[in-house]
């Protein structure tokens, strides 16, 4: 071979690594970008990405959270954060029917205990009634419990049907010190239907950060269930679009970002008695308030 030949096959050489290096650079910003862009993570037997939605009657555009009763799927029982009712229907009916509790009030979340129906206020004041009341036109029987809860903004609460434990979480509260840790409080419900604190607990914020890869998370729940079948606490934060999952001692396991286009504002979350997950959405002027069903699937 010539020594013109061999420079010839030299340059072809360069030019073709050259070429296969290009490729597998492009490839590699593609799949970067591609990983940029994929579905977020979901909890194991979940899709967070696929839910079916159930849009809510113009009575309950803002619905700030809802409760099955013994984790029969058959009713939804919510409220919204403006006026004293609970609303009772089924998912997809065009209206819902109520009963009023209270007066209006900002009313954050609702959980269903021990034939006890219990209603949050943002300002940590607790109502508790009869469940055998839900589908009456006024209750009479309503249990008023204040001062069990530090000053502070509350939205998220859940109730353990096996312990007649109820656990309420800080979104915002004078007595946390730090932004480190979001603080909750365990209050068990009474034989007269009022509720008493006996603990408190906290969630990590400092592991959320880790988690998500982020150096400040500001941390708010909105609001909280518990998955009875694997004894995780889910934790949803609204502000940030974050569903964040612990084990039953609160130490945070995973964190999830959610979608903007699904989750528009993320307020309530529940349990059914089959594994399912729902998570509701406050609507607006523009899009009416929804529940979304995530079913388990094995």
């Amino acid at each position: 071979m010539t020594r013109f030949k061999k420079q010839d096959a030299k340059r072809a050489m360069t030019l073709y690594v050259a070429g296969m290096l290009a490729v597998a650079v492009v490839f590699l910003i593609i799949s970067c970008k591609n990983k940029e862009k994929a579905i977020p993570d979901s909890p194991p037997g979940y899709d967070l990405n696929n839910p079916v939605k159930y849009k809510m009657p113009e009575d309950l555009t803002e619905i700030s959270g809802f409760a099955f009763h013994n984790g029969k799927n058959d009713s939804v029982y919510a409220e919204q954060d403006e006026e004293g009712f609970l609303f009772n229907l089924k998912l997809g009916d065009k209206k819902a029917n109520y009963t009023k509790f209270g007066k209006s009030g900002d009313y954050e979340d609702v959980a269903i205990c021990r034939e006890q129906v219990i209603m949050l206020k943002s300002d940590g004041t607790l109502f508790t009634f009869p469940f055998n009341q839900v589908r009456t036109k006024e209750v009479t029987n309503v249990q008023k419990t204040k001062g069990q809860l530090p000053e502070g903004e509350f939205e998220a609460m859940c109730a353990d049907e096996k312990t007649g434990l109820v656990y309420v979480l800080c979104k915002r509260c004078a007595d946390e010190k730090t932004s480190k840790r979001s603080t909750g409080y365990i209050l068990k419900l009474q034989a007269d239907g009022t509720l008493k604190q006996t603990g408190s607990f906290a969630i990590d914020v400092r592991e959320i950060e880790r988690l998500a890869d982020k150096k400040r998370v500001p941390f708010r729940p909105s609001a909280i269930a518990k998955n009875t079948f694997t004894n995780e606490w889910y934790v949803l934060s609204s502000v940030n679009k974050m569903l964040v999952v612990t084990d039953v001692n609160w130490k945070v396991k995973n964190v999830y970002p959610l979608s903007v286009t699904i989750f528009g504002q993320p307020e309530g979350m529940a349990f059914d008695n089959q594994r399912n997950l729902y998570i509701s959405n406050e609507g607006d002027q523009l899009s009416a308030g929804n529940i979304l069903k995530f079913s388990f699937k094995k």
